[in-house]
């Protein structure tokens, strides 16, 4: 078998989709993208599939080498993302070849189904009490929230009594049992960081997301001094070099690979592997569509450190498409008491409604992330 073409699709809201066909007629389907550069990502597929096209799409672990070596620049979101997509694409085939998912060829499944949680809130964060509650009237058991809007360096405290308020709201509309994960999407910085999650501590959150950008993880010694609640981070870190530090120092509890981002099931497999070995819990980040959570939802299965798994349906950058839209057995990911079952169709148990792709795709997108400032004009983290 050998492979004979790679193509993109730039579909809404923000993703993109990509086939590989093989001339025995099988057929992969991958999901690499960065958001806000999905055209640019496409480009860097593009580029590798030059060391693709004839080669036999079994060899996955060399093919993934090749890709990551062969380049003398390597890493970053768009070069792992590409590998990541193409990564994804190579597992369906390799299930489909064998009939199989690939959670099967990965040793099998250590679990039958894992938790999932939903966003609420949107960027600035409003009503997050009563949309909570409707999440878990739902059947969620978790939640998970933008905490902040931009916040400077050294900011007032009227902010961080606006945090509290919201994560209040949410704890006192959903009770003691929900989980509530606030992320702090790297809006904050180490010294209002310290304060925010020592006020926090009260509600006893799920995890904090992001405390500090990930440039700035070496800030988590000092935050972690401050709070006994799970740190968690990695959602912009995009290789298993990426996460060595960030592992032997010892100051996160739970690591957030993006299976779109850092390398694919390949490498996020290795990455959660080397996770367990700290004894730090795995959340895969996945606000992106059903290939992506179809690749997580794989590697949660046979990872003894996943706990729960973000999904984006209903999430606000879902504008005119959602999850389920491209896919054409939408049961595959329903939810019920807070958990989904595993795919077990072969490759990633999902099948792509190919006819949508290729309609949606005229449409395209051009998704950008806002642009934020302080009142004093200067650029603020998004």
């Amino acid at each position: 078998m050998k492979i004979t073409s790679l193509e993109c699709f730039i579909v809404p809201p923000r993703w993109c989709f990509l086939k590989i066909e093989t001339d025995e007629g099988i057929v992969g389907w991958g999901e690499p993208v960065v958001e806000g550069k999905a055209n640019t990502v496409k480009e860097a597929v593009n580029e590798m599939a030059d060391f693709l096209i004839g080669k036999d799409p079994l060899r996955i672990e060399d093919h993934w080498n090749v890709l990551y070596r062969a380049g003398f620049y390597r890493g970053g979101p768009i070069l792992m993302s590409a590998i990541a997509g193409i990564d994804q694409a190579l597992w369906d085939i390799k299930g489909k070849y064998y009939n199989a998912p690939v959670y099967q060829l990965l040793g099998g499944a250590c679990r039958d189904s894992i938790r999932v949680y939903s966003w609420i809130g949107g960027d600035r964060p409003s009503d997050v009490g009563k949309a909570a509650k409707d999440i878990v009237d739902a059947g969620f058991t978790a939640v998970k929230m933008n905490g902040t809007e931009e916040m400077q360096y050294i900011d007032s405290y009227d902010k961080v009594d606006e945090v509290v308020a919201r994560i209040a709201a949410v704890r006192e509309a959903v009770g003691n049992s929900v989980g509530i994960g606030i992320d702090f999407h790297g809006r904050v910085h180490k010294p209002m960081a310290k304060v925010l999650v020592k006020e926090l501590e009260p509600y006893r959150p799920m995890f904090i997301e992001e405390p500090v950008l990930p440039e700035n993880n070496e800030a988590l010694k000092e935050i972690a001094k401050h709070t006994s609640t799970p740190i968690a981070t990695g959602e912009r870190m995009f290789s298993r070099w990426d996460f060595k530090s960030l592992l032997a120092d010892g100051y996160v509890d739970v690591i957030q690979p993006d299976l779109s981002h850092a390398g694919g099931i390949t490498e996020c497999k290795k990455i959660a592997s080397m996770a367990e070995a700290y004894d730090v819990a795995l959340a895969p980040h996945c606000p992106l569509g059903p290939i992506a959570l179809a690749s997580c939802l794989q590697v949660d299965a046979t990872a003894h450190n996943a706990f729960i798994q973000e999904q984006s349906l209903g999430i606000h950058y879902n504008e005119g498409s959602d999850l389920l839209d491209y896919i054409t057995d939408k049961s595959v990911f329903q939810y019920k008491d807070g958990h989904v079952q595993i795919p077990q169709g072969p490759g990633l148990g999902i099948t792509i409604n190919e006819e949508k792709v290729r309609k949606m795709a005229e449409q395209g997108h051009r998704w950008r992330n806002p642009v934020w400032r302080h009142r004093d004009g200067s650029v603020a983290e998004w």
